[in-house]
This record gives structure tokens, C-alpha cells and sequence, in this order.
């Protein structure tokens, strides 16, 4: 994200309880949300405020909104791609794009130290994983230097908790 992406929201005390509500379970309804700010933390609030809140949170790309299924589908890679200098200049953007959008992609980032390409991402096997990399290199190898994948298995957490929510407060209070 860059800062012409950045969020531009002012948070209310309300707004950081609504997303950490929504973080314990995504499925709750602006009424179930109404009635846990009264119950719990004594804010009386509608539910069209509620709906509205998360509508004006959403739009201003607050929180992303993501389908990841259960991770007992697919297998996850951690994919770190590692440039060629001599060939960087003609072909990096449609090599950075090409993971960036491609299906199988669902977290992407690049990294501190020796400059990399990095991403998350999930196939229903292993085959298809090695299908993906063959013709990755097919088509973006003289740009790709390396390609290192990682299996990640027993996935044993794969949430936002809650409590991270907090540090939004400072940010309200300020």
C-alpha cells in the first residue's frame, strides 16, 4: 500500500470496538454489533449507525475484506523470488504483476535486507504447485534468478485477534 492508498479515517472509540467485534467473529449483523456496544461497553448506538460505520470503514479501505478457505483444501507455499540484475530493467514489472494477480496468490510483499519478492500462496496440491513454478520460469526466467518455496504445513493459527484492535486506540485518542 502506498500513501495515496492510505486510509483516511478518523476513529471513534466505536469504530475500534466494531472491528474487533468483527474480528472475533466476522459473521455478526450490525443489530448483534448494536446490541454488544450497549451491552458490553455501555455505548448506545442503532444498528443503521453500526451498518454505516463498517460501510464508511469498508470504502475507505479501513479493513479488507478476504474468502480464505480452511486451510485443510489447500496447501500454502511461502514463495521468495529473487531477481536477476541484468535482466531486472526489461521484464520486472510483468513478472511482479503476473504473481501479484495470479489466482493462487494471496498474500505478496516485498522485503528488508536482500531485495525480494515474497508471497503467500495456496494450491489444491502439490502438482499444481510445481505445474505453477514451471511455468513461472517459462515465461518470467530471465528475469527470476531463483525461486525458493517453502511448505508451510499444520497451519496452526490463521486469525486477526482481536486485542491487536487496541493499538487503533491511541490513534482515536490522539
Amino acid at each position: 500500500m502506498n500513501d495515496d492508498d492510505a486510509p483516511d479515517w478518523e476513529f471513534k472509540e466505536r469504530d475500534i470496538l466494531i472491528l474487533r467485534e468483527l474480528s472475533r467473529d466476522p459473521q455478526l449483523s450490525s443489530r448483534d454489533l448494536a446490541r454488544i456496544l450497549e451491552e458490553d461497553h455501555g455505548i448506545d448506538v442503532s444498528h443503521v449507525t453500526v451498518s454505516e460505520s463498517i460501510r464508511g470503514m469498508r470504502e475507505q479501505g479501513v479493513f479488507r475484506e478476504a474468502i480464505i478457505p480452511n486451510e485443510e483444501y489447500f496447501i500454502f507455499g511461502l514463495f521468495e523470488f529473487k531477481i536477476d540484475p541484468t535482466a531486472f530493467e526489461d521484464g520486472w514489472r510483468e513478472a511482479m504483476e503476473d504473481i501479484r494477480d495470479d489466482e493462487h496468490t494471496i498474500f505478496y510483499f516485498l522485503s528488508d535486507g536482500e531485495y525480494q519478492w515474497k508471497s503467500v500462496m495456496m494450491f489444491p496440491d502439490r502438482e499444481a504447485e510445481s505445474k505453477w513454478i514451471h511455468d513461472f520460469y517459462k515465461e518470467h526466467g530471465e528475469v527470476i534468478h531463483n525461486i525458493r518455496n517453502s511448505v508451510v504445513h499444520n497451519v496452526l493459527k490463521f486469525r486477526t485477534d482481536p486485542e491487536v484492535l487496541e493499538d487503533l486506540s491511541a490513534t482515536a485518542e490522539e
